[in-house]
């Protein structure tokens, strides 16, 4: 029987405890206990002492065993000091004081505010109320952290706080989130970076073409490469492309037309990633339309651009691709190249970073899903610290 009660302890993990009864149904679980006894200090003068002067139980939530909710029904000591005849309770790691929730609990609760789940879903499986899951989260705090050699920045949609959209910092070298901010605005940013100290460690900006961005980065960032993700000027010439098809299949008939916008991502996918299958099909669909295979020769003329091994292959294979944009002479592609050229410079400076949003945009999509299992945050301090707890 001792060694049963002794494995008994160790299933239910704590320390120091005499068990005494253990009650449960198919829904609750309750286990009564009481530390083992100890003598103690007394808080006003010291004396030790191990007179017990009464008992009190106390019902506390923990966290959910075997499927079941579990209380933990505690027989607390009271002692009295012999000296002064001070009253107080014994110290225990059960619970912290003025909690009414065991300590393992609270740490279940914060190590579940990791997860994408909604605060509600994390409320019922830690049989808590959803304020009570906020009032512990309101504890965790992250101060905003020191900038580093490699800042990258983008947006999401956010709509916390007043705002559609929220600004993220993150370090893709460390691949760390370092902050969220309330908005993308530039008087935003602004406020923000001024009172950063250590700007000038800053050796690489990494954005997209956002202009407040690039104002932020000339003003704040004197020391730092500013550098356009290679992600977002692709998409520009993708989305030149997919608009050339759209106007083209409007000429086709309605069977002809829903067939097109099918299809539609063979003709954005590279050729060289192409099956024998996908090859015929985008070769049926340039057949159609000479703007289309125009379109799409500008496209896969572009990604020789993006796969040039350094800096003086970049130049030149830009200056060729600008060629062919006039020689084809496709409005859609001639606005597109339009904004390559005001962001010529930042975009060839990609060419000589190693570093993109790739991190950033898995960040987005991990905040996305937290957003969705949700249905929305509105509270944008809560919803901050959410994003750093989930991902530092």
């Amino acid at each position: 029987m001792l060694h049963y009660h002794h494995y008994i302890e160790k299933l239910i993990g704590f320390k120091d405890i005499i068990l005494t009864d253990v009650e449960n149904d198919t829904t609750r679980m309750d286990i009564y206990l009481e530390m083992r006894p100890k003598a103690h200090n007394c808080p006003c003068c010291h004396q030790l002492t191990d007179k017990v002067h009464d008992y009190r139980i106390q019902i506390i939530k923990d966290i959910p065993t075997f499927g079941m909710s579990t209380f933990i029904h505690y027989r607390k000591r009271r002692y009295v000091c012999k000296r002064c005849q001070k009253r107080f309770y014994e110290k225990s790691l059960i619970m912290p004081r003025y909690y009414r929730m065991s300590s393992r609990l609270i740490q279940y609760v914060v190590t579940q505010m990791r997860s994408p789940h909604s605060v509600t879903s994390i409320a019922k499986a830690c049989n808590l109320s959803v304020p009570t899951v906020f009032r512990v989260f309101r504890h965790i705090n992250y101060p905003p952290s020191k900038l580093p050699k490699v800042l990258s920045i983008d947006e999401f949609k956010g709509n916390a706080g007043t705002r559609k959209y929220q600004c993220i910092l993150t370090d893709p070298k460390s691949k760390q989130v370092l902050d969220i901010l309330e908005g993308r605005e530039q008087h935003i940013l602004s406020d923000y970076f001024k009172q950063m100290e250590n700007r000038s460690n800053v050796k690489y900006f990494v954005m997209d073409m956002w202009k407040p961005y690039k104002d932020i980065a000339e003003t704040y960032f004197k020391n730092a490469t500013i550098v356009i993700d290679k992600y977002h000027f692709i998409r520009q010439v993708n989305w030149a492309l997919d608009r050339v098809r759209k106007e083209e299949q409007k000429k086709f008939s309605d069977y002809r037309r829903k067939s097109f916008k099918r299809s539609r991502f063979l003709l954005l996918k590279r050729m060289n990633l192409l099956n024998r299958d996908q090859l015929d099909a985008v070769d049926v669909m340039l057949q159609t339309s000479t703007n289309l295979q125009n379109a799409y020769l500008l496209k896969e003329k572009f990604y020789e651009f993006v796969d040039s091994k350094d800096l003086y292959e970049a130049k030149k294979n830009l200056q060729a691709w600008y060629l062919f944009v006039n020689t084809c002479n496709l409005k859609e592609f001639n606005t597109c190249a339009n904004t390559i050229t005001n962001w010529q410079k930042y975009i060839l400076n990609s060419f000589t970073c190693p570093y993109t949003n790739g991190y950033t945009e898995g960040v987005n999509n991990k905040i996305k899903v937290l957003k969705r299992n949700a249905y929305g945050v509105k509270n944008f301090d809560r919803f901050r610290n959410r994003i750093l707890h989930m991902m530092n």
